[in-house]
């Protein structure tokens, strides 16, 4: 049916993309990202970090392997829309458990087929990521009342967005194994396997709601801080960054990724801006400048924080370091501290889909953890 339902993707500069539905029918706005991964589609569409954004898939053939119910990074699909270019129609793999378009019809996630994607990426690369909607079924008109509806929509410079996908409650995962360290994790949007990682080296983690005030995180007596991925500006995250400085203050050893990352170099002074079209994929190269070793990441943002590769810079913690950046660009892929045990990466060391490059961050971690123990 929806292979015959037409669609449109409209952006904010007037850009018109038309397919067919995919997925459910009606309409959809948010924010027109790609993403460059060539798998994992299933872990993308679950991740917090992609709230209220349209993620467009620069690899041609999506589904192929259907949805299982073990990939999934959160309790639903966050994604406010999905693009392809051509959806598999029958997937194959032992796990599937229905295809990707019932999967999306289910969870009421508005996306369209048959677009050229490829045009829509180099599109969003020279303009920038941008407002846009996906329209179809009775929610379909004519194009000049479809951008303005896209036009009416907010813009994610200055979206608050991480109270809107924490969790609503504390909750703990056990460690496996024997207990070695609890840490308390800042819920901004975490995903699923950033737990399990952590678990598996024999850390207890205490899950806490984005709103948590620093009382809440001392009375879960951490070993650790950990400040998760997320969505939106970080710079409307007053409450998560006045925490860090708290933490810091009391010498916690302090680990933050992606939206984390953000985080911590606020709360040490730096500044964030939006970027252009953002890093989201899992083939990003990272240059770690201490010992320039390259690491292919997977990565999902739209800010990043400022300053150059190597630079160092006084903070009211003492001494602190740019320690990795993105090639590409030169962008800022990392925040270590000299005074206190903190350290961040705006890539991810928990990618489920891979690659795992960058997994042994989480040991780090735990020595850090050790250290302050002894």
């Amino acid at each position: 049916m929806n292979a015959k339902t037409p669609a449109a993707l409209v952006l904010e500069d007037g850009r018109v993309f038309r397919g067919s539905a995919y997925g459910a029918q009606g309409r959809t706005l948010g924010e027109a990202v790609f993403c460059t991964g060539m798998t994992g589609y299933q872990e993308t569409l679950t991740d917090p970090s992609y709230h209220r954004q349209i993620v467009v898939q620069t690899a041609p053939q999506i589904g192929n392997t259907g949805w299982n119910d073990e990939d999934d990074e959160s309790a639903r699909i966050w994604v406010s829309g999905y693009v392809v270019r051509d959806p598999a129609r029958t997937p194959s793999n032992w796990r599937s458990r229905r295809t990707l378009d019932e999967e999306l019809s289910r969870q009421g996630v508005v996306g369209i087929s048959g677009v050229d994607t490829r045009s829509l990426t180099r599109h969003l690369r020279e303009r920038g990521a941008m407002r846009a909607g996906v329209f179809s079924g009775d929610a379909f008109a004519d194009e000049a009342a479809m951008v303005d509806q896209v036009l009416a929509s907010p813009p994610m410079k200055g979206a608050d967005l991480a109270g809107e996908v924490t969790t609503p409650q504390p909750y703990v995962v056990q460690a496996q194994g024997e207990r070695r360290f609890r840490v308390a994790a800042l819920d901004l949007g975490i995903k699923s396997n950033t737990p399990r990682q952590m678990t598996q080296r024999g850390i207890e983690v205490h899950v806490l709601p984005a709103a948590s005030t620093i009382d809440d995180l001392l009375a879960v007596e951490p070993d650790g801080v950990f400040l998760s991925n997320g969505p939106g500006d970080p710079e409307t995250q007053t409450e998560a960054i006045a925490l860090t400085q708290e933490a810091l203050r009391r010498e916690i050893p302090l680990f933050g990724i992606c939206f984390g990352n953000q985080i911590l170099g606020r709360a040490l002074g730096l500044g964030t801006y939006k970027m252009r079209y953002g890093h989201r994929g899992i083939n990003i190269p990272v240059i770690d400048v201490e010992t320039r070793r390259v690491a292919i990441t997977a990565q999902n943002h739209g800010f990043a924080l400022e300053g150059e590769p190597g630079q160092t810079f006084d903070s009211p913690f003492g001494t602190a370091k740019i320690s990795h950046y993105c090639p590409n660009d030169d962008t800022v892929e990392g925040v270590r501290c000299a005074d206190v045990p903190a350290f961040s990466v705006q890539y991810h060391p928990e990618a489920a889909a891979g690659p795992h490059d960058a997994a042994p961050l989480f040991d780090e971690f735990v020595t850090l953890m050790e250290k302050k123990s002894q």
